[in-house]
């Protein structure tokens, strides 16, 4: 695994770490280091199934890495992000939209409508507008400032902006703990930190697992094999472009020469093309 540990950032171990009600003092331990929360809700966390089941025929289903519900009845999603996607922050605005809609059913009162969270931890630059590795979204008046609402929250953890020195907060432990490199800095959070410590030695549990080393190499094996499908992919669609660009400058009377320095093709491949 090149690691004393499994990653932490990995779908399978960050779902065994916080998506485990046997664990949920760790899930807990974590939302109170990045939400703004009465105290109350945290006495009744309760995880849930995390399918976002579609309204209409067509519809997409969803699927939270762990959803949570508190005392209060607000709904929290929790992801862990780790390549970028360029269509993340209109996910996570559809998802936040159905973690509403499914509050409302024939006959409720809008004004039943719980609060639904999201929070979004990345191992990439997410919100590049800005350094901060904690931003907080609700509903606001971009001219005032003013909020509308803060029905709907989304919370951006990034990773990568994350501060080498430690600001004396315990999100930062929590950040630092899930981009750890090394049993070193492993070591270095639990002994800052009794709420990370416990989280450190389940990790260390997780990786002891020769059942849970056994699927998590079966997963990394899965993920690469779908790279590698997506790469023959794309290349085989960019090189069917390039054949279809090297007919038609072969229809215009082009020259073999003019087209492969155009297309990157070779001589002999836009030669084929007239066979």
């Amino acid at each position: 695994m090149g690691n004393d540990f499994l990653s932490p950032r990995s779908d399978l171990i960050f779902k065994l770490l916080f998506g485990d009600e046997r664990n949920i003092e760790l899930l807990t331990d974590f939302l109170k280091s990045v939400l703004r929360l009465p105290a109350e809700d945290y006495d009744e966390v309760t995880i849930v199934d995390p399918h976002l089941l579609p309204e209409y025929k067509g519809d997409k289903l969803g699927v939270l890495d762990v959803k949570v519900r508190t005392r209060s009845k607000k709904v929290i999603d929790v992801e862990i992000q780790v390549l970028p996607s360029p269509e993340l922050r209109e996910r996570v605005v559809y998802y936040s939209a159905k973690m509403v809609t499914e509050q409302v059913g024939t006959g409720d009162d809008y004004k039943d409508i719980k609060r639904v969270i999201s929070i979004i931890i990345t191992n990439f630059v997410f919100v590049p507008e800005n350094d901060v590795y904690h931003n907080r979204y609700t509903l606001r008046d971009p001219e005032t400032g003013s909020e509308f609402t803060d029905l709907v929250e989304v919370n951006t953890l990034e990773l990568t902006k994350l501060p080498t020195s430690e600001d004396g907060t315990e999100l930062w432990r929590w950040l630092k703990f899930l981009s750890a490199q090394n049993k070193e800095e492993l070591d270095m959070i639990a002994e800052k930190s009794p709420q990370v410590k416990k989280a450190v030695v389940r990790l260390m549990e997780l990786s002891n697992d020769e059942r849970t080393r056994l699927l998590q190499e079966s997963l990394e094996k899965k993920e690469w094999d779908n790279r590698a499908r997506e790469r023959e992919a794309r290349a085989e669609g960019e090189l069917m472009v390039k054949l279809e660009i090297a007919r038609l400058m072969l229809a215009d009377a082009m020259s073999p020469d003019l087209i492969s320095k155009f297309t990157g093709l070779t001589v002999e491949e836009i030669g084929a093309l007239r066979s």
